[in-house]
């Protein structure tokens, strides 16, 4: 006798044998009672979670001999046959081997006939996507009109791609994919039927290869009994189906929760040695993570989550020790990491990586307590700008503004005010016209010809009698060397002529650097010194602003840079 397959052994016979689908079982029933059974019905669902079954059960409970009753006999000659796949007047069609509009002419011409010993003609057509719209037009005047005496079941997984005017003439059921504790739950049953000793856990793992179809995961046990015999070792399932372990997901789970980065590795390592692969390990620890969100977030995840109850106890326990702002984090992270491992290289190092800095994240409390100190910080600041603003001593920095910036060219200087640095006596005031007139030509200078005005202001005025104008730079440098080139210097003399209205012979020459007591400092030295000064003026003031204060005291930081944000151009000489 051959092998009949447990998909087809424990194919359900009846609506409460329909696992998953009690919303299409409920209703139907009812029509059954009430007798407002109509023509046509669309099942519409995932593979393998009952459409078929639903129809042929449907069938049965129409055309059972005992009467028309939501609970068939099953033992009639109708019912036997329905169940053997043989009956009369039930009439099962592949929609994707006839899809032809000569099949359904000839469909339709059987219609005309009335049923040879049952009480309607059925007519099963599964895929009915499958069908061709010349097909579906000359389904469609049948399916409006149909005869008392006939009814159609369609079944398909996509409905999406049958006409609308197929739909509107329909009563349509969607079949749900069945949770994970219903398929545990039947595959137990089946197996205490078959006398096999298997483990609840295994029978996990089989249910979660199904993915939600009966179907397939009655085909998955099925693998599993031809390898494994009548006593069924987990890691012979383990390894059989190529899942990973769920104790070892928890395992590496708990240390991203505790903390603890050899776990974590360790587990990495033992994924790596089963030769598993790292972005479906990955995609299985996203919804470990996700197991835990739900468990945190909701107060009766049981329904939503697919797990079993043991399993549901271990989330429940991890999830105490973790908050949901963690969670989420990590759950970002982990989604992002996925979809990286796709196209990496090295995808063992890009896991390690993502996993290891989910183990050294600093905790959301510290971050929410640090949200709750910015707001604190911005009341105080409210405060603080208010009451700087009624205080002058409180007054934001204002920009340093050089006397040079503001003041008009002064008149020309006359050979009687022509002063020497490093002869004769002079006075102050004539010194500071002298330095304020060279300041002004490196200027006019830098404006003109801003290449020969950089170098310029690197020199210092030596000694100042026109038409003689001696330029000092330090011996060696290279602003000395770019000055004595001849060109340079014809510039430079034409500029100066034109700034001093007069002749003018511009003389370069060395100077002793480290003796910065015999010559005057150069406009680039007086800028430094300039900004220096400023600088240390702005950050006195910065650090002694009410709301730096507050800051430092409610965060309980330190400053590290001070920038200046005044629109002040420091390249000014």
């Amino acid at each position: 006798m051959s092998y009949l397959v447990l998909a087809r052994k424990y194919r359900p016979q009846s609506f409460e044998d329909l696992v998953g689908q009690e919303h299409v079982s409920r209703t139907l029933i009812n029509a059954i009672s009430s007798g407002r059974v109509h023509h046509a019905f669309l099942f519409t669902g995932a593979r393998g979670v009952g459409k078929t079954s639903a129809a042929r059960i449907f069938a049965k409970a129409l055309n059972c001999e005992v009467g028309l009753s939501p609970q068939p006999c099953q033992k009639c000659p109708s019912c036997l046959e329905i169940t053997a796949g043989q009956g009369l007047d039930v009439y099962e069609i592949d929609g994707a081997s006839n899809t032809g509009v000569d099949d359904i002419r000839e469909l339709r011409d059987n219609i005309r006939y009335l049923p040879s010993r049952s009480r309607f003609k059925i007519f099963i057509i599964d895929e009915v996507h499958m069908l061709s719209i010349n097909a579906f037009n000359a389904l469609l005047k049948t399916l409006e009109e149909p005869p008392t005496h006939a009814k159609f079941i369609f079944a398909t997984t996509e409905p999406h791609k049958i006409p609308v005017t197929i739909l509107s003439r329909c009563q349509r059921f969607d079949f749900r994919k069945i949770a994970l504790p219903a398929l545990t739950g039947r595959l137990q049953q089946i197996a205490r039927d078959e006398k096999v000793e298997i483990s609840d856990r295994s029978l996990a793992l089989v249910a979660r290869r199904g993915e939600g179809s009966m179907r397939d995961a009655l085909s998955t046990l099925d693998q599993v009994l031809a390898f494994c015999g009548e006593k069924v070792a987990d890691s012979e399932v383990q390894g059989l189906l190529g899942m990973v372990d769920r104790r070892l997901l928890l395992e590496i789970a708990e240390g991203v929760v505790r903390r603890d980065s050899r776990r974590v590795l360790d587990g990495l390592r033992r994924v790596d040695e089963l030769g598993h692969s790292f972005r479906k390990f990955c995609q299985e620890l996203v919804e470990v993570f996700r197991g835990l969100v739900l468990v945190k977030a909701v107060e009766d995840p049981g329904e939503i989550l697919e797990v079993t109850e043991d399993e549901l106890v271990q989330l429940r326990q991890l999830a105490a020790e973790i908050g949901l702002e963690d969670l989420q984090r990590a759950v970002t992270l982990l989604v992002k990491t996925e979809a990286e491992l796709a196209g990496s290289s090295y995808p063992r190092l890009a896991l390690e990586m993502a996993l290891l800095r989910l183990t050294h994240l600093p905790p959301g409390k510290e971050v929410a307590l640090l949200l709750r100190q910015i707001e604190d910080l911005g009341r105080r600041l409210s405060t603080s700008t208010f009451v700087a603003a009624a205080t002058p001593a409180a007054r934001e920095p204002q920009a340093l503004v050089h006397p040079e910036a503001s003041r008009e060219p002064g008149p020309m200087l006359s050979t009687e005010t022509a002063a020497t640095y490093d002869s004769g006596p002079s006075t102050g005031r004539e010194t500071g016209a002298v330095s304020d007139r060279w300041t002004e030509l490196v200027r006019q200078v830098r404006k003109k010809s801003p290449r020969i005005g950089s170098v310029l202001e690197h020199g210092c005025l030596v000694r100042f009698d026109l038409p003689r104008l001696e330029i000092g730079f330090v011996a060696g440098s290279f602003h000395l060397e770019q000055m004595k080139d001849v060109e340079t210097l014809q510039v430079l003399q034409g500029l100066a002529e034109g700034f001093y209205g007069r002749p003018v012979d511009p003389v370069i020459v060395a100077v002793d650097g480290r003796s910065s007591d015999k010559v005057p400092p150069s406009v680039a030295d007086e800028r430094r010194s300039r900004e220096t000064g400023r600088r240390e003026q702005l950050e006195q003031e910065a650090r002694n602003h009410p709301a730096v204060k507050a800051a430092r005291e409610v965060l309980g930081g330190e400053i590290i840079e001070i920038t200046p944000i005044d629109k002040g151009d420091s390249r000014e000489p």
